[in-house]
């Protein structure tokens, strides 16, 4: 089969769908790959590394009209039109949140299949998510902590604060994979730090995970009133699968919380949890409204292109070597990938999405 690797067009998105020893794999398997020229280069992989592991080098076009594209976000408009009927996109969708695009796939006959949707059968764990979410949680601290610095916009509040001084305190909302990845490099900061989190049974995971370096509470509108105004870095960490987050913190309470406060909402891909905020980029990631820094970059891992490349395809080629080497018929044979399946040849087919735009159903 003849795979191709496009050049992100992302604000500052430097990831790359494969690396060069994921297309090393690929050709000793007798598949032919054509990379974008400068694909790779963002995340530290030259044409030269490409071209040794087997790869073609070519332009956008080139890369598009193969049999199987492989990417890391989305496309967006300005690629539309290079989507072709019966042609494999596999890469980050999010397509609950992306009208405009589930459309265009359908209308173009395109066979598109979601990371985010892959499951692992029997856990019903998101395998392609996970490695993101990971570093998307480890980010938001990172971040955080940034620009909770005055002359970010922040309060100006050192997270582990010092002693005399209390440390800053990290509302997380959701334990999930980037809640718990994001309270442990806050508490590795020394910061004082509350996960809101529904799941009982997750409540007790976190805690044999944190003991009592984390207070754990049971999400509740009660709650979320109480914690969000005292908060000194607010990340949100929600995650429903295939579906728009849900709404937690409505503009009234984003009111209430002290100006200077930063609010990281990791969910903003998949419409953020928080009402105020909106998409940003890396290249203007933060905003201030009710007096609050906000931050909603939705592709957070872009920034650390280096590490998150080889995460994301340490995952993902044995799915791209399946798909390569069966086609659609991997699918069947792994009904876990299966599951990824959100557009096939003008139908739409995952349930959630179809739930979600009925007319398009």
């Amino acid at each position: 089969m003849r795979v191709g690797v496009p050049k992100e067009i992302k604000d500052q998105e430097f990831r790359v769908g494969l690396t060069p020893s994921s297309i090393r794999a690929l050709t000793e398997a007798g598949h032919q790959v054509l990379v974008e020229t400068g694909a790779g280069a963002g995340a530290g992989f030259s044409d030269e590394a490409y071209e040794r592991s087997g790869a073609l080098i070519g332009p956008q076009a080139e890369a598009w009209a193969c049999d199987l594209v492989v990417k890391v976000k989305e496309p967006l408009e300005s690629e539309y039109d290079l989507l072709r009927k019966d042609q494999i996109l596999f890469t980050y969708l999010h397509l609950a949140a992306h009208r405009s695009l589930t459309e265009c796939l359908l209308t173009k006959g395109t066979i598109a299949i979601a990371y985010e949707s892959v499951e692992t059968l029997g856990s019903r764990g998101l395998p392609l998510l996970h490695p993101m979410s990971v570093i998307a949680g480890r980010l938001a601290v990172q971040f955080g902590a940034h620009f909770l610095q005055r002359p970010e916009g922040g309060r100006g509040v050192l997270l582990g604060g010092v002693p005399g001084v209390p440390p800053g305190l990290v509302v997380i909302l959701g334990g999930g994979v980037v809640g718990t990845e994001a309270a442990r490099i806050a508490v590795g900061m020394g910061a004082r730090v509350q996960i809101i989190e529904l799941s009982l049974d997750r409540l007790g995971l976190l805690e044999t995970l944190f003991g009592s370096r984390v207070e754990l509470s049971y999400s509740s509108a009660a709650q979320l009133e109480a914690a969000v105004p005292a908060a000194d870095l607010l990340v949100g960490a929600v995650l429903l699968p295939g579906r728009r987050a849900p709404l937690l913190v409505p503009r009234s309470l984003v009111e209430k919380m002290r100006p200077g406060s930063v609010i990281i909402d990791v969910a903003v891909d998949q419409g953020g949890c928080v009402e105020t905020v909106r998409p940003t980029s890396h290249s203007c990631p933060t905003y201030t409204e009710a007096g609050v820094l906000h931050y909603g970059v939705p592709n957070m891992p872009g920034a650390v292109p280096c590490t998150a490349t080889q995460a994301l395809n340490n995952a993902t080629l044995p799915y791209i070597l399946r798909l390569a080497g069966e086609g659609l018929g991997a699918m069947e044979t792994d009904p876990g990938l299966g599951r990824g399946l959100n557009v096939r040849r003008g139908s739409l087919v995952h349930p959630v999405l179809r739930e979600i735009f009925p007319d398009l159903a």
